[in-house]
């Protein structure tokens, strides 16, 4: 009974012990409840002394303050359960950063074809109005007016992309050949070292190229297209070499069959120096040849239908070797009234008497 006294005293120090007696009962029911817990927070309200006038106001607050300490406990739940959410949501953000586009990205086929699909139609869209509206959007008139135009510059790394680099090396051969910006990106140079030596792999017998191919050009669908240069006669360029030949290479796009070893070339002789030089070729003097051979029947470039144009360095000269490209154009000289510079004869060419 010592606990007892002692929470009467605590809660009664005014009163004499003789009057605890009809106290007694509802204290030790109160105390009771309180330490058998069975008062919550939603369950036992604050206790008031109007509504217990035995209890004095001292007892009613803590009872009040000692029934609101369960309070604590859903605070604590909640704060855990918001400290949870919290943690939980950084987790999710750091989930997403470890997932984000930057990292990993999303790879989702259907989408790569539909975007491909689309582009291709732009282009067959951009064909169609070209074609109407005239070639390069241009009317018809300034088109067959045209006097001169540039096919192929070089000003940045986007120009360089059109070209193709090969050597002897896809055989075994030890030539090497480099294409890069020139000066202030305003030209493209083409260097390398040109070795004769014929692989020993007992298939080859000669060796030694360098060549500069440009790329076929491309339309919607992977489509092949062609240049027209019908309304030219002479091709120009604008060089600076080292003293070296060239063979200029002039291939057609055929309906049928495109056969790469079929092709017109000529010559084109550089000069040494540090000095420019303009290349004029009529396309008259551009000769058959198939595998690197003049063919004995001959036949006439088709202007309209060209695929592509390269430089090949064959000459047999062991060393090094450059050649510099500003740019790269078609023109038409008055002057030139030459079709075709090569005859034929029935027993050569049948098909060009019938």
């Amino acid at each position: 009974m010592r606990w007892y006294w002692a929470i009467c005293c605590r809660f009664f120090p005014c009163e004499p012990r003789e009057k605890f007696t009809s106290k007694t009962f509802l204290i030790m029911a109160l105390v009771y409840k309180l330490l058998s817990g069975s008062y919550t927070l939603r369950k036992c309200p604050k206790p008031h002394v109007a509504l217990c006038p035995l209890l004095d106001t001292r007892f009613a607050d803590y009872c009040s303050s000692s029934l609101q300490k369960p309070e604590a406990a859903p605070g604590k739940a909640s704060s855990q359960k918001t400290e949870e959410g919290l943690q939980e949501h950084q987790q999710r953000e750091v989930a997403l950063d470890i997932t984000s586009p930057e990292e990993k990205p999303e790879v989702s086929f259907d989408k790569a074809i539909k975007d491909e699909i689309k582009d291709h139609f732009r282009h067959l869209k951009d064909d169609i109005v070209n074609h109407w509206m005239g070639p390069d959007c241009r009317p018809l008139h300034e088109v067959l007016l045209e006097q001169a135009r540039v096919v192929w510059k070089f000003r940045g790394k986007e120009d360089l992309d059109k070209w193709i680099v090969t050597s002897d090396k896809t055989i075994g051969g030890r030539s090497e050949v480099f294409l890069q910006m020139g000066k202030n990106n305003r030209s493209a140079l083409l260097y390398g070292t040109l070795s004769s030596e014929v692989p020993q792999d007992g298939e080859s017998g000669r060796s030694g190229y360098c060549a500069m191919v440009s790329r076929i050009p491309r339309g919607p669908f992977e489509t092949k297209k062609s240049y027209d240069w019908s309304h030219f006669n002479t091709l120009c360029l604008r060089v600076r070499g080292d003293g070296r030949p060239w063979m200029v290479s002039i291939r057609e796009d055929t309906d049928i069959i495109q056969r790469k070893n079929q092709m017109h070339s000529y010559f084109m002789f550089t000069r040494g120096g540090p000095y420019w030089q303009d290349i004029q070729i009529p396309f008259s003097k551009f000769f058959f040849s198939n595998q690197g051979r003049i063919r004995d029947a001959q036949y006439q470039l088709l202007l309209d239908r060209i695929s592509s144009i390269g430089f090949t360095l064959a000459d047999k000269v062991d060393g090094p070797f450059f050649l510099e490209i500003d740019f790269i154009g078609v023109f038409t000289d008055p002057a030139h009234t030459e079709e075709f510079a090569y005859e034929n004869s029935p027993e050569l060419n049948p098909r060009l008497f019938k």
